[in-house]
């Protein structure tokens, strides 16, 4: 009886797919993870609809789920302020999203769990070393930023709006408008001050930099200051379900 109660047990379970979903300005990226954070599909990219209403946005990010393959969950890294899988603010998307409840619309149009945060928290998250006082900004269409203090998330924290210099915002100053206008080297002028600014504010003991726009970076940065690669803010989608 023992032998045949053994033979009609249930195979162990397949381990979580995690589809990592990063919704940018100009683009739209997604992988599937394994339950450890690594790359299970190769990564697939399309770009931000024009204009980018939560509706179309949710119907590129559904195409895109389509041909990443099997998943079982979904993280979402949005350029705004979330809560609760609400998005507060998206400076760079459309007005539409205010009070937008993405992660639920997405879970009921894709059949799966969806949970969503800041896009530079979850590339923080693919990253840090979980060491001290991390600060990760992200340079792309606009300017992104999160807070960690031993690999615990600080959330909501939104730099980019903030007097910067000359009575001009982080975002209006360093975004890629004004890199395309005043070009790569008066931009990464701009840059040094804008560490030194945040290296007095925050005390950091690592910085990380990503996004888009960390690749024009000519600069010698010092040890504790490194440029991550942009799927850092897919891989670290793994992050949101450590609960």
């Amino acid at each position: 009886m023992a032998s045949m109660a053994h033979a009609q047990a249930r195979p162990p379970s397949r381990p979580s797919r995690t589809l990592a979903v990063d919704i940018g300005g100009t683009g739209i990226k997604a992988l599937v993870l394994s339950t450890t954070g690594k790359p299970l599909t190769e990564r697939s990219r399309i770009k931000t609809p024009r204009p980018a209403t939560p509706g179309a946005v949710i119907t590129a990010i559904v195409g895109l789920a389509k041909d990443q393959g099997t998943f079982d969950r979904v993280s979402v890294g949005f350029p705004g302020v979330v809560r609760r899988g609400v998005t507060v603010t998206a400076p760079n998307l459309d007005g539409n999203w205010r009070h937008f409840k993405l992660a639920e619309t997405l879970s009921k149009k894709l059949g799966k769990p969806v949970r969503a945060a800041n896009d530079a928290d979850v590339q923080g998250f693919g990253a840090i070393k979980g060491q001290g006082v991390e600060l990760v900004v992200t340079l792309g269409t606009g300017f992104g930023s999160a807070l960690f203090l031993d690999g615990r998330l600080v959330p909501n924290l939104e730099i980019a709006h903030h007097p910067f210099d000359k009575g001009q915002t982080y975002e209006e100053k360093l975004g890629d408008a004004a890199r395309k206008k005043i070009g790569k080297k008066k931009w990464n002028k701009r840059l040094i001050k804008a560490i030194a600014t945040l290296e007095h504010a925050f005390n950091y003991d690592h910085l990380y930099i990503g996004g888009g726009n960390a690749q024009k970076i000519i600069l010698k940065l010092p040890s504790n200051i490194q440029i991550v690669e942009n799927v850092a803010g897919l891989l670290g989608g793994i992050a949101l379900w450590h609960d």
